[in-house]
């Protein structure tokens, strides 16, 4: 249970910035629902609902914001091109000097969840650049925008605006301070206000969950990987993908890219993509179908790689993650092929 949620406040850096005129959310035909839920599922008091209304009032409408959340790298570009923004031997050495920097707590969150260090740090360096950008958009003017007024992911941001009113109500925070990304994610860890509440750890036992430190974004981080779905936890002494040994699989034999595990490693042999390592015949997997800027290529995806998955269902975030995994994880002195071929 949380005691309090500190919350690091990023000042704007774009100078003689004019903010857009206020869109009286509190007005919203949904907001009376958002109110009930908090009244009848959450308890809120006469008091708690009226602090809400008034932030429904200051919050404001900001459409760019669905624009980035409909555009995103992730779902527009080529692998190609979302590599190149993600994987760079800048990046990787960072990432190593992160991992040495925080050795003992990683070690510490390898012990308790058998995460490995390489995967929390590589999925801190995708999020935030290793916690060197975590966002400049205040969080109630993110969820407000796309809660109310997305044409398609409504339901599940009008969710994450219910869990932001709780989360600052049980921590005592204020709602209007917070910043994030365009989709309300926060912290180093780049945590949505549900999982805050759900798996964000006070992992340097201060008494405070604050995911702008490094300890408790790396404790959260492993957490995420192992609690989110316990289904799809992350398996110690895995890799994520192989490679196939040959590829002849038919377009229209299986689904490519699937958000979670289609197949068996035994089954896609007999497709015609056999591993070029050994793995258990009937291992969960799937195929990936991956679009360069030279072609097309292929890999099989273990459990791992859904894993990764479950922090953000792309295709490409996975395999970003991944890769960077496997660079930092070289630099350090380890065999090729612990996460990626």
């Amino acid at each position: 249970m949380m005691r309090r949620f500190a919350f690091l406040l990023l000042i704007p850096l774009a100078f003689g910035y004019t903010p857009p005129a206020a869109a009286n959310y509190a007005d919203h035909p949904r907001a009376q629902a958002l109110l009930d839920t908090l009244r009848a599922d959450y308890g809120f008091d006469t008091e708690a609902l009226d602090a809400v209304r008034q932030s429904l009032a200051e919050a404001r409408r900001l459409p760019e914001l669905i624009q980035q959340e409909r555009n995103a790298p992730e779902r527009t570009r080529t692998w190609t091109e979302y590599r190149a923004m993600h994987i760079s031997e800048a990046m990787i050495d960072k990432g190593v000097r992160f991992l040495r920097e925080h050795a003992e707590t990683l070690a510490r969150a390898q012990a308790q969840y058998g995460v490995p260090p390489e995967v929390i740090v590589a999925i801190l360096g995708i999020e935030t650049r290793y916690g060197g950008y975590t966002g400049r958009t205040r969080v109630l003017d993110a969820l407000a925008t796309q809660g109310f007024d997305h044409p398609s992911r409504t339901p599940f941001f009008f969710s994450e605006l219910t869990a932001f009113f709780v989360l600052a109500h049980e921590s005592g925070m204020d709602p209007t301070k917070p910043k994030g990304s365009y989709a309300g994610a926060m912290g180093w860890a780049q945590f949505m206000p549900s999982n805050i509440r759900r798996l964000a750890v006070d992992f340097n036992d201060d008494g405070t969950v604050d995911l702008w430190t490094p300890e408790d974004a790396i404790g959260s981080i492993a957490r995420y990987l192992i609690d989110y779905d316990p289904a799809s936890a992350w398996r110690p002494d895995e890799a994520m993908t192989l490679a196939p040994r040959r590829f002849e699989v038919r377009a229209d034999a299986i689904t490519f890219n699937p958000k979670r595990p289609n197949s068996t490693i035994a089954a896609l042999a007999r497709l015609g993509a056999e591993p070029t390592r050994s793995a258990p015949p009937e291992q969960p997997a799937g195929l990936l179908e991956l679009e360069r800027s030279e072609g097309r290529s292929f890999l099989i995806a273990l459990p791992n790689f859904f894993s990764v998955m479950r922090y953000n269902p792309r295709t490409y975030y996975a395999m970003a993650v991944g890769e960077l995994a496997e660079g930092i994880s070289r630099a350090t002195g380890h065999p090729p092929g612990r996460y990626m071929p």
